[in-house]
């Protein structure tokens, strides 16, 4: 079982690789992703296309072929690079392992195709969109991009964006159709604790509560950023201003600015609310008004409109607190951390009265951790900020006051309440069933995997060569071909 749940954790590796270090695979990714487009080439360029690909294959070589997918070996080279370059250790990591993975990855993707899982061409673009309107943030240009990544053009990297991103996503969704459905029952944890060899060991956890605390933000700031867009828009509109500019000298969005502010947003995109209301309001050409989100104050131009998918530019202005405001708000916390030590109010009240996070402060100020859904942090697996900052306080202490910022980089300040210290300790059914549920919901998740991958790679053209052929793999992917 251990092998497999290695086999299993190199899997997931291997598709955070491909979303977090896409670019560095970049022109070693040769498998044929089927999409929903439309165009067809000439059949020059696809004959040209198919001898370039033939004298890249004899130079790279396969390693293997899984259905419509080849893994060549520089893909695996570049994996392992990808490993060293995260940080992540490579003591134990060998080409086998990286071999398995990747056939792994394109049996998922090929099954995708074959159970018609389609993920649209417009999806897939925004997302090349948004990669390189990072990447241009990061270097400067996209002509740095393009150096940095050994491309001649912008097409030639946003084609092979394209084909990474296509099959990323239908692998995804193949992982996600399988054990979309499992859950397990009560019996279900019990027996699987029951059947524990050894009991896992749990670290200290802790349950917190804030109260956070913003500095308000003087309305004549708000309608000075709100002047300063509308006169942005004038200029544009009445004497013909370009838009992209503007955002390049102005706009306080640092992912878009350098771009000109260039977005393409799909109604799907995980934007706030209020933008894409405003984003599918305009026509083509239209400025909206300035209007408000979480981020700050924006103008939004459209570009062109693709179906559900428009490309847009857009302004974001940060309206600032005063020193005035900023003082206010630190004494207010002050005072209100002196009453909670003082005794003179609960912590869980002073939450709901003051606090201005609005996710905790009406159950107290009470935190759920994002990883497991429960009140619990395990200490030496939370944020190494939340760490330092709870690290030393005993059951029931309150911290000092902590200064930090907040997304749009202004300071905010907050307390913290350790509201329970959970010692380190073995596994107990009661006191820890969320934790074993999602043990046994995970043991069953990967026995619904394994026996997939067993049923599929039956019915799948592998071929396996060279030395990949003599890996002691988990799953029978050399099937004595």
């Amino acid at each position: 079982m251990r092998l497999k749940i290695m086999n299993l954790k190199y899997t997931i590796k291997a598709c955070i690789f491909l979303s977090v270090a896409l670019i560095s695979v970049i022109g070693n990714s040769q498998e044929v992703v089927v999409t929903d487009s439309t165009s067809i080439q000439p059949k020059e360029e696809v004959k040209k296309d198919v001898q370039q690909e033939n004298d890249r294959r004899k130079v790279d070589g396969i390693a293997a072929v899984v259905g419509d997918y080849i893994i060549l070996q520089s893909d695996i080279d570049l994996m392992y690079k990808d490993m060293k370059s995260q940080g992540i250790s490579t003591a134990e990591v060998t080409d086998c392992n990286l071999a398995g993975s990747l056939m792994e990855s394109k049996l998922y993707a090929h099954q995708a195709v074959q159970d018609s899982i389609i993920i649209p061409d417009s999806q897939i673009n925004g997302m090349v969109d948004q990669q390189l309107q990072q990447f241009v943030a990061q270097v400067g240009s996209i002509d740095k991009v393009l150096e940095f990544y050994n491309k001649d053009s912008e097409e030639d990297l946003r084609e092979e964006l394209f084909t990474i991103n296509k099959q990323r996503q239908l692998a995804q969704r193949m992982q996600q159709k399988i054990i979309e459905d499992i859950e397990v029952t009560p019996e279900e944890v019990r027996q699987y604790y029951n059947n524990m060899k050894e009991k896992p060991i749990f670290g200290t956890e802790v349950e917190l509560s804030q109260i956070v605390v913003k500095p308000e933000i003087p309305e004549a700031e708000k309608q000075k950023v709100i002047d300063r867009l509308k006169e942005f828009k004038a200029d544009i509109e009445d004497n013909g201003a370009s838009f992209a500019t503007k955002a390049v000298l102005y706009s306080q969005d640092p992912g878009t600015a350098s771009n000109g502010g260039k977005i393409t947003l799909s109604r799907k995109d995980p934007f706030v609310k209020e933008f894409k209301d405003v984003a599918f309001s305009l026509q083509e050409g239209e400025i909206s008004e300035p209007f408000e989100t979480i981020f700050g104050y924006h103008i939004i131009k459209i570009d062109k409109i693709r179906g559900q998918t428009v490309d847009l530019r857009h302004i974001l202005l940060i309206p600032d607190v005063t020193n005035a405001s900023v003082e206010a708000a630190r004494k207010q916390i002050d005072t209100v951390r002196s009453k909670i030590v003082k005794g003179e109010v609960d912590f869980a009240a002073a939450a709901r009265e003051v606090s201005d996070e609005e996710e905790t402060k009406n159950d107290g100020g009470k935190l759920i951790n994002p990883r497991t859904g429960d009140t619990r942090f395990e200490l030496t697996k939370v944020d190494p900020e939340l760490f330092k900052q709870v690290e030393g306080l005993k059951e029931g202490e309150v911290s000092q006051v902590l200064t930090q910022q907040d997304r749009t980089g202004r300071p905010e300040f907050k307390i913290i309440k350790v509201t329970k210290k959970i010692p380190e300790h073995k596994a107990d059914y009661a006191t820890d069933f969320q934790k074993i549920k999602q043990l046994a919901l995970r043991d069953k998740q990967l026995k619904a995997i394994e026996k997939w991958q067993k049923e599929k790679i039956k019915d799948t053209y592998i071929k396996v060569n060279g030395k990949y052929r003599d890996c002691d793999y988990t799953s029978d992917w050399v099937k004595n071909n």
